[in-house]
């Protein structure tokens, strides 16, 4: 039995909610915005019911308004800003925005006879705790890559930010192409989710693509193409080579940047290769929702780190 005040433990709704974020991320990178406004709502109620609380409490009121005003005017802009740069996709900033409004200060549990979170901040802002952590995770990403990588023996400059994939499976990868089909690898590749909007529009698989290189020709492009959606994977179900600059000119929106040039030597490579460079995308809910856990019980990871290198952390 958890032992804690009803904010506190109305806060805990956000880890089952996080938690689904995280899998729909690592299925398809797609998160519906309805998720965040109620647990933001939320958020706002405890705070002002937490705010009256801390009114009653000699001395209280001055701290949690501190601890408050940092989460809100610095985790928020901080996430907006990571987003604004493209640090950080839509779902992971509102996350993060959510997240600072719902936990602005530590929470406070006992379980079997334990105090959580295990280890708290000086600071005392529980946004910046679970901010801190996530990154922390999602930087030790690229030396699983890397180690998966050298395990199998895809030794190569990008394997700590790649894989290796069949061309077969790309249809239903998530990432970009670290490779150009003039050979060497490139920064600037085709993003998948394009690929995958370019099938839909053309009305046919990869599969057709690599089998029937006559497809590159634009007269075999459809009278009547079909929707090319956002190029999400799906869970339920000559003067222009491979009509690249049509399909760009035909979509009502961008195809996340790419133009006909990439989408062209896209093609030529996976059409051309068994196997390509892909640097995956990485869902960030993943690392989040495993922070906001690690908070809410070990505490700030940070701390472990800094204690074990022999500095004295709090």
């Amino acid at each position: 039995m958890v032992d804690a005040s009803i904010p506190d433990l109305l806060r805990l709704v956000a880890v089952p909610a996080l938690g689904w974020a995280a899998v729909r991320d690592i299925h398809t990178r797609r998160v519906s915005n309805t998720l965040w406004g109620p647990l933001a709502l939320l958020g706002v109620l405890l705070l002002l019911w937490d705010g009256f609380v801390a009114l009653g409490i000699p001395g209280g009121l001055t701290p949690f308004a501190i601890r408050t005003a940092f989460s809100l005017l610095f985790v928020i802009p901080l996430a907006y800003g990571f987003w604004y740069i493209g640090g950080f996709g839509g779902a992971d900033a509102r996350a993060f925005m959510v997240l600072a409004v719902l936990f602005p200060t530590y929470p406070a549990y006992e379980f079997a006879g334990y105090a959580l979170p295990g280890v708290s901040t000086t600071l005392g802002v529980f946004s910046l705790t679970v901010l801190t952590n996530t990154v922390l995770f999602a930087l030790a990403y690229p030396l699983v890559l890397g180690a998966r990588n050298a395990l199998t023996g895809n030794v190569s400059v990008v394997m700590f930010v790649g894989r290796r994939v069949a061309a077969d499976d790309l249809a239903t990868v998530h990432g970009s192409l670290l490779e150009s089909s003039a050979g060497g690898f490139t920064r600037s590749g085709l993003d998948l989710d394009a690929l995958r909007m370019y099938l839909r529009w053309r009305d046919c698989t990869l599969a057709d693509l690599r089998s029937d290189p006559g497809l590159r020709h634009p007269d075999t492009l459809p009278d009547t193409p079909g929707d090319p959606t956002d190029g999400a994977v799906a869970t339920d179900g000559s003067g222009d080579p491979w009509g690249a600059a049509a399909f760009l000119a035909d979509i009502d929106h961008s195809a996340y940047g790419t133009t006909p040039a990439q989408l062209r030597d896209g093609l030529d490579l996976i059409t051309d290769h068994d196997d390509v460079w892909v640097t995956p995308g990485v869902p960030f809910l993943l690392p989040l929702f495993a922070g906001l856990v690690v908070a809410l019980t070990f505490g700030d990871v940070l701390f472990y780190v800094l204690d074990a290198l022999g500095f004295a952390a709090a």
